[in-house]
């Protein structure tokens, strides 16, 4: 069975790169591993899940947890252990997200998308925002 290409199909592909690269311009901003084209294409590819699998009349909620399952090895791939620290947590917790903005896209629910999209790049630039007003927590 074939997916047809409509307009409403193309526009929300388009807007979950839009939004992957909202999340992933914050990441490459702060030269973090995984950044915008990795972001784009987390989205956009939870997006296309999501499309094609509708054409299947396939259960929602097994594509959203394939999706969340492949992500997870993703994000693992973005965590690593340097002397007492784990680091990349963050970038792999943005990857997650960005899966679940695309999902979002894929059905159809563009406004929240958005909405959590902004919410993550706030949630991202917190750590920016507490160093410019001095109250980061410094790590010895």
């Amino acid at each position: 069975m074939q997916t047809a290409l409509t307009i409403e199909i193309f526009v929300g592909l388009v807007l979950s790169i839009i939004l992957g690269a909202a999340v992933g311009m914050e990441r490459e901003r702060t030269h973090k591993p995984a950044g915008l084209r990795t972001h784009m294409l987390v989205s956009l590819g939870s997006c296309l899940f999501t499309v094609v699998s509708a054409s299947f009349s396939a259960d929602p909620a097994r594509i959203a947890s394939g999706i969340v399952a492949g992500i997870g090895f993703i994000g693992a791939g973005t965590i690593w252990a340097e002397k007492d620290m784990v680091k990349g947590i963050t970038t792999a917790a943005s990857l997650w997200a960005t899966a679940a903005i695309g999902l979002t896209v894929g059905v159809g629910d563009y406004p929240l998308a958005v909405v959590v999209t902004a919410l993550v790049v706030v949630v991202l630039s917190t750590k920016t925002l507490l160093r410019k007003i001095g109250l980061e927590r410094h790590q010895n």
